[in-house]
């Protein structure tokens, strides 16, 4: 009888919370979305905001000790030396021609998947396009570290097609190869998404118009996928932008993470990695706004 009981007090209580949250919907919604907001405010907020605190503190050169005062020393030393302005130009020039290389070879690859193959054969060619995500990300750089090497796979090839010896081991080519080579599922499968989506209506009625295959790829079908576009470059740009694992280990020559790592992990000088840090933070803030303007965050 007292179990009885006591489930009959759980379903009155369990009814009544129901009935309170029903009548009293914001309440229901501060339940809902109380811990991922506190989470998101707390944790990702708060972490911005004491990075942006850190890039205008100083390190005392004599003690090494972080002098918690206000200044924009940080900042005007990495717009005054070269060295850090010739770093971030590195680093999104490449971000950016990763980008345009992955939209250039997802694009054929997503159309042919979403508008021409079979069920089955699109089934394949997604899963071979997305199975090197089930390895690990270290051991796909190190193997294009290997195949990159003089006595790699890609100058046996080379020489084999007559095309001499290529020597792309630890240079800014092989960071561009292996970083086209991560990213490219993350730019194809928005593309894909798009392309899957545009109706087949539209590219048979500018056809009965009269317009020819780039007529209508130029005025219906890339204003139409210019979203998933969009979208599939956010992913390539930033990854590229905010990495500092491949360029250490498949080139010679710093990208913005490397620098804020030796200054975190060698140099003790937080300050000026958080000042660091911003700089791709603002870049993609901008990059962001204009992939919005396309609708890109429609097509995520």
């Amino acid at each position: 009888m007292a179990a009885i009981t006591e489930d009959r007090q759980n379903v009155n209580a369990g009814r009544r919370t129901s009935a309170f949250l029903f009548r009293h919907p914001r309440a229901k919604l501060g339940l809902t979305l109380g811990a991922p907001i506190t989470w998101l405010v707390v944790v990702y907020l708060g972490s911005l905001l004491f990075l942006l605190a850190n890039a205008f503190w100083s390190l005392d050169v004599l003690t090494s000790e972080i002098v918690r005062g206000f200044s924009f020393d940080n900042f005007q030393t990495l717009w005054e030396n070269d060295v850090y302005r010739t770093i971030t130009i590195r680093t999104v020039g490449i971000a950016a021609a990763v980008t345009i290389a992955d939209i250039l070879l997802s694009f054929p690859l997503a159309y042919y998947a979403a508008r021409m193959a079979s069920a089955r054969t699109r089934n394949a060619l997604l899963v071979a396009v997305v199975l090197p995500l089930w390895a690990n990300y270290l051991v796909r750089i190190f193997a294009w570290k290997i195949m990159l090497t003089p006595n790699g796979f890609v100058n046996w090839l080379a020489e084999l097609t007559d095309l001499g010896s290529l020597q792309l081991g630890r240079s800014n080519w092989a960071v561009w190869l292996t970083f086209v080579y991560l990213w490219l599922p993350f730019t194809l499968l928005p593309i894909y998404a798009a392309l899957e989506r545009l109706p087949t209506s539209l590219l048979e009625a500018s056809s009965d118009l009269g317009a020819r295959g780039w007529t209508t790829f130029r005025g219906v079908t890339f204003p139409l996928i210019l979203p998933g576009v969009a979208a599939g470059s956010i992913f390539a740009f930033s990854l590229t932008l905010g990495d500092y694992i491949a360029p250490q280990l498949v080139g010679n020559t710093q990208f913005i993470g490397n620098v804020i790592y030796d200054n975190v992990g060698v140099a003790g000088n937080t300050p000026l990695a958080a000042a660091f840090a911003l700089v791709p933070i603002a870049i993609m803030a901008v990059y962001l706004f204009g992939a919005k303007r396309l609708g890109a965050f429609e097509a995520l």
